[in-house]
């Protein structure tokens, strides 16, 4: 009597169930907020500061709703979008340069809904705002540094050639070389030819009898190594927003030398901020000696203020051993002796080697750590044509946070003590296991998209959801009348475990992302009415209402299989060489091909047997 498996109803349940779980904190909206927190991932934001930032946020008539005092950082709770702004305004002026304050959205999702690990849909850009950013790399540092080696080995090899009487003089992308003879000058062109091909260089004689070499970089190679240095920030900016946990951002080259990134939905945009722009790495060195000269050392300050009281400058060889270039890995961990955080470090296989060589001979002899981090300035001129010139100038602040006496051979796993807080251990993990910067940037533009900008985005998708699916269902329930009723419900249940798919992977909804569940409860519908009209078709060839809708279903799977995996197909292959809001269309139609076919096949036949299963039916309205 076409009955209907129990366990297939239990499933059934079971996924309405957790769908509406997981479906629910997309009906409490987020309240707008203000976020601060500390420029430094050591420093926290206090009571105290949190206090002073709600009573001049009220001062200004700023309605506030709450106030939140985390970890490391404070939210300020707004009871209107329209003051976010205003809000974030008035706090950055009040706290100064020592906190970073960001416009966010704070849940409001009932706790016992997160105790389930359920949490609302993340918005996209053009729907919840979110922040947008224009960084300019350094370029031209990259190139100065490889004019100064180039500098530094010419010398060399002259020396060890014992040439005498030659003058090098730099001067951006060139190297000015003055030779006392014709002689000489055909030696350095000599090694220019065999050592560096990339320089091309023309030779020349001035008035007083000097012989000129005029070497610069090629225009191919400028290319190549601004090419370079962008791609390779790239790949870092990347896993450093994916260790963060941004949810579908946008990073991508502009132009020569700029880099734009769009975090879509981002909860914690001061850390985002912080960790994107923060350029920091780390250099091993050995620490001076009597035997070493005043010209092969340096001195620098401890991080910690009671060190460098307690124990002056850091007196280190200016030659590095290792570089944050060499780290492979970075996770972080506790000392067992002191309990205080610390850094496990694994070096690549080139690290471990140089780190071996130079720790080996020198046990007992102390080694620094020193922490780089560089300070961005900004600087924007007027050029003679009226148009703003934004350069950057790189100021590298560099302080030891370790210094110790070699125990033994290092070889590429050692660990690194002396830090401040689990918040600047991970931090530091963090910036290692993403890749040192191949340049330094800065920030060009920052620009925080308010969620108002999207309010009209979301109204009309809303509109075009709700529009579609009560055409749908109307259409449904005439034609098909009991069989609609079914395929009406289904098609809710289609709509319900799509949000909730979305909310449980994190998945981002975009503009298109909606037009994509536009698109799905169309399609979603497909599957039964091809059952619909094979069942009608059982009924006009004579066969039996209970034998009819068993035929439906199964003569019409494989159809329905078929043109789903095609579409399905698609999707991955939109989301796969598509980008932003391609993949945003491609995300939801993925999601909705594949929950549709379980509410249409699963979901649809549940419903029809509850009403016909397992009963006489003589007629079947259809």
């Amino acid at each position: 009597m076409n009955r209907y498996p129990l366990w297939k109803y239990l499933l059934l349940i079971v996924a309405l169930c957790l769908g509406v779980i997981y479906a629910l904190p997309n009906i409490y909206p987020p309240d707008p907020a203000v976020q601060i927190s500390g420029r430094e991932a050591a420093f926290s934001v206090t009571e105290t500061v949190l206090n002073k930032a709600v009573k001049s946020l009220e001062a200004e008539g700023v309605s506030v709703k709450a106030s939140e005092l985390g970890d490391a950082s404070a939210l300020i709770r707004l009871n209107d979008k329209g003051d976010q702004l205003k809000a974030q305004s008035q706090v950055a002026k009040l706290l100064g340069e020592d906190y970073i304050v960001a416009v966010n959205l704070a849940p409001t999702t009932p706790d016992w809904l997160l105790s389930m690990g359920a949490g609302p849909m993340k918005l996209g850009l053009d729907l919840a705002g979110g922040v947008h950013f224009l960084l300019q790399v350094d370029t031209e540092k990259v190139l100065r540094e490889d004019m100064l080696s180039i500098e530094d080995t010419l010398e060399k090899e002259i020396r060890s050639q014992r040439i005498r009487g030659v003058r090098i003089t730099k001067n951006s992308y060139e190297l000015n070389i003055v030779s006392p003879s014709d002689e000489v000058r055909q030696q350095i062109t000599q090694i220019l030819r065999d050592q560096f091909p990339d320089l091309e260089y023309q030779r020349s004689e001035d008035g007083e009898g000097r012989f000129l070499v005029l070497a610069r970089l090629k225009e191919s190679y400028i290319r190549e190594k601004e090419d370079y240095a962008v791609k390779q920030n790239l790949t870092t900016l990347r896993k450093r927003v994916n260790e963060i946990g941004v949810s579908e951002p946008l990073v991508q080259r502009q132009g020569r030398n700029r880099i734009v990134v769009e975090l879509p939905g981002v909860q914690d945009t001061s850390v985002a901020k912080r960790i994107i722009g923060k350029t920091a790495n780390l250099e091993f060195r050995l620490a001076s000696d009597a035997s070493t000269l005043p010209s092969q050392r340096e001195s620098y300050e401890w991080k910690k203020e009671e060190e460098q009281r307690a124990r002056g400058n850091v007196e280190v060889l200016k030659k590095s051993i290792v570089t944050g270039k060499n780290v492979t890995n970075a996770q972080v961990g506790f000392d067992q002796d002191t309990s205080l955080p610390m850094v496990s470090i694994t070096l690549d296989s080139d690290g471990g080697s140089k780190m071996s060589r130079a720790t080996g001979p020198n046990i007992g002899r102390r080694m620094a750590v020193l922490f780089i981090e560089f300070r961005t300035i900004r600087n924007e001129i007027v050029d003679e044509n009226g148009k703003p010139d934004i350069t950057f100038t790189q100021v590298p602040d560099k302080k030891v946070i370790n210094f110790a006496t070699i125990q033994g051979n290092f070889g590429s796993r050692f660990q690194i003590t002396g830090l401040d807080s689990p918040q600047e251990a991970s931090e530091l993990a963090l910036l290692l296991r993403a890749g040192a910067l191949a340049a330094p940037m800065g920030f060009v533009e920052e620009r925080t998209i308010g969620p108002s900008l999207g309010a009209e985005n979301i109204a009309k998708g809303v509109q075009s959801v709700q529009l579609g699916m009560i055409l749908v269902l109307v259409l449904m329930l005439v034609y098909y009348r009991v069989f609609g009723f079914a395929a009406n419900i289904a098609l809710v249940i289609n709509l319900v475990l799509i949000i909730a798919v979305m909310s449980i992977f994190g998945a981002t909804l975009t503009l298109p992302g909606i037009a994509g569940i536009v698109l799905t409860v169309g399609m979603a519908v497909d599957a039964n009415v091809l059952i619909f009209s094979r069942v009608r078709e059982e009924v006009k060839a004579g066969a039996p209402p209970q034998r009819a809708i068993h035929m439906g279903y199964e003569q019409a799977f494989s159809t329905i299989l078929d043109a789903n995996i095609t579409t399905f197909i698609v999707a991955i292959i939109l989301y796969a060489i598509g980008s932003g809001p391609v993949k945003g269309f491609a995300v939801t139609l993925a999601i909705g091909i594949l929950t549709s076919m379980f509410t249409a096949i699963v979901g649809s036949r549940a419903i029809i047997n509850l009403i016909y299963g397992g009963r006489n039916v003589k007629k079947l309205q259809v």
